[in-house]
């Protein structure tokens, strides 16, 4: 087996924190350090990873890893980003790529021409739920796709397990449901469908200085129309989703992140046996996702969402956004 490639993590919130814990027991990454300005990161790493070092700034972290994972802020992607670029480093980012849709574009333009390594982390690619639908397509279930649809629910946002960043995630700059969720889904609809284009928007703002509280969009995905509704407020659920495919053999979905279901003849839907709620599936995802930085890394062909990926996905949601009601 390669040798394991050394990781470094700036941003030890939520999701800095849930890919280091895996990363920990990975077989091909070693964890070599960890940045985050707040004292509090640095009391749960030493409870959580006590074998994992707190270095003392982004550049230290950077000098120490082969791959550099981003989980702070949009608004701090890429300054480090364009460091560990520099460095000669990987790099593994959060999406959105920025705050501004023309930075992004000039940091990818940047980055393809100078041949970097670099990925954004869009789970989806690694799910074996959507592995299920790719499956059904393959075997001619939808037949030629015909529409999509995808709707996303919340009860309040931020999500209740997000709640401590609502510094930044209920603000218009870098927040809101339709970046931080609605792009997932929008990233599966590329790949699945092929190019995105946007036709009519319209995002509502509740209250000012803080993120969107609903949205309504029609697009089209490699020419199939695609309608696109979310709002907060709309359901008991913290989250609640579903992505559903018609064809003209027949129509499949993806609800709740991690249940791909299939419509028999009488209409009613159902999963696999296999199938399980995204609690259960998360760590099947993230050794996915890890094997594809490791390959990323070392050079190997990989998996994993391309930097111009994650901007085409961005463009779109930064559009959705400026069609304020």
């Amino acid at each position: 087996m390669a040798e394991r490639i050394g990781l470094g993590i700036i941003g030890f919130g939520i999701m800095g924190e849930r890919l280091a814990r895996f990363a920990a027991e990975h077989d091909q990454v070693r964890l070599v350090g960890v940045w985050d300005p707040s004292p509090e990161a640095a009391t749960r790493l030493a409870a959580a990873l006590p074998g994992v070092a707190m270095l003392a700034s982004p550049e230290a972290v950077i000098a120490a890893c082969d791959c550099l994972y981003i989980a702070a802020p949009p608004a701090f992607h890429l300054v480090h980003a364009k460091a560990a670029f520099a460095a000669g480093k990987a790099v593994f980012l959060e999406k959105p790529l920025a705050v501004d849709a023309d930075e992004a574009r000039a940091f990818v333009e940047a980055a393809e021409a100078a041949g970097a390594r670099g990925a954004v982390n869009f789970p989806m690619v690694s799910s074996p739920a959507v592995a299920q639908l790719a499956a059904w397509r393959a075997e001619g279930a939808v037949g030629a796709p015909r529409e999509l649809s995808i709707t996303t629910g919340f009860a309040a946002w931020p999500r209740s397990w997000q709640r401590d960043a609502h510094t930044w995630l209920d603000k218009p700059q870098q927040g809101g449901f339709t970046r931080e969720v609605v792009s997932h889904f929008l990233f599966l609809t590329r790949r699945q469908l092929g190019a995105l284009s946007l036709e009519a928007a319209r995002a509502t703002f509740a209250a000012a200085g803080r993120s969107e509280t609903a949205i309504a969009a029609r697009l089209t995905a490699g020419g199939v129309p695609v309608s696109l509704s979310g709002g907060v407020g709309i359901t008991l659920a913290d989250d609640h989703n579903a992505w559903v495919l018609e064809g003209s053999a027949g129509a499949i979905r993806l609800r709740d992140w991690s249940f791909a279901e299939r419509r028999g003849a009488d209409g009613m839907w159902s999963a696999p046996a296999d199938a399980v709620p995204n609690e259960r599936m998360r760590p099947m995802v993230l050794k996915r996702q890890l094997d594809g930085v490791a390959a990323m890394t070392r050079g190997e062909k990989h998996h994993l969402a391309t930097l111009r990926e994650a901007l085409e996905v961005q463009q779109v949601v930064e559009a959705v956004l400026a069609q304020s009601a």
